[in-house]
């Protein structure tokens, strides 16, 4: 493989913990991926100033001085263009891309979702609703699945999952707290996959 790395963005919106994960793996000499750019839609987004940290470039596309999310997604395709990108990374990106720019990275977008799909995916199912979800579906079992962004909302094909076992005493708050933990184990270990099938 020698030192060819796969390019990506990493699109957030908050802490950024995923996107640590992430720079944290790219730091590794032997990683085959290293981060170009991380963009986000919230102009405060803590995960911007990690990104700075780790001498990444970034961009601020604020959804709120767009009036439609099509409008948004042209900036954010505009963007990514200046950017030599092969992979385009979801790490707490709280915005649903519009058909078009799915269409045009098909194949090449990957996100994270913190449930064992296809169980408790699609619309309205993020932060703690997953968790309450699973909570009251009386699962034995959840944890996280990292996958290809399609039209339909998490039903990209899983690259990978990792599983927790819910406790009897859990609160959406403290499985969420353990799911976080193995979604920065598995994110960079499925983004590795990948590079090192396209490489």
């Amino acid at each position: 493989m020698g030192t060819q790395k796969l390019n990506l963005a990493i699109l957030i919106s908050g802490s950024g913990s995923n996107l640590q994960a992430l720079i944290d793996a790219c730091s590794q000499d032997n990683f085959p991926a290293k981060i170009n750019i991380v963009i986000s839609n919230q102009p405060n987004a803590y995960g911007l100033k990690r990104a700075e940290k780790a001498g990444i470039p970034t961009k601020i596309i604020n959804h709120k001085d767009y009036d439609s999310r099509e409008s948004f997604d042209k900036a954010l395709l505009e963007t990514l263009s200046m950017y030599q990108v092969d992979l385009i990374c979801l790490a707490g990106f709280m915005r649903i891309l519009t058909k078009v720019f799915v269409q045009k990275w098909e194949g090449k977008i990957l996100n994270t979702h913190p449930a064992l799909l296809p169980k408790h995916g699609g619309k309205g199912m993020f932060g703690l609703h997953v968790h309450k979800a699973v909570l009251d579906a009386g699962d034995s079992q959840s944890g996280v699945s990292i996958h290809m962004v399609t039209e339909e909302c998490d039903r990209g094909t899983v690259i990978l999952q990792h599983t927790v076992n819910v406790k009897a005493d859990d609160t959406p708050e403290t499985l969420a707290a353990r799911v976080l933990e193995q979604e920065h184990i598995a994110y960079p270990k499925a983004v590795r996959s990948i590079a090192e099938k396209q490489l």
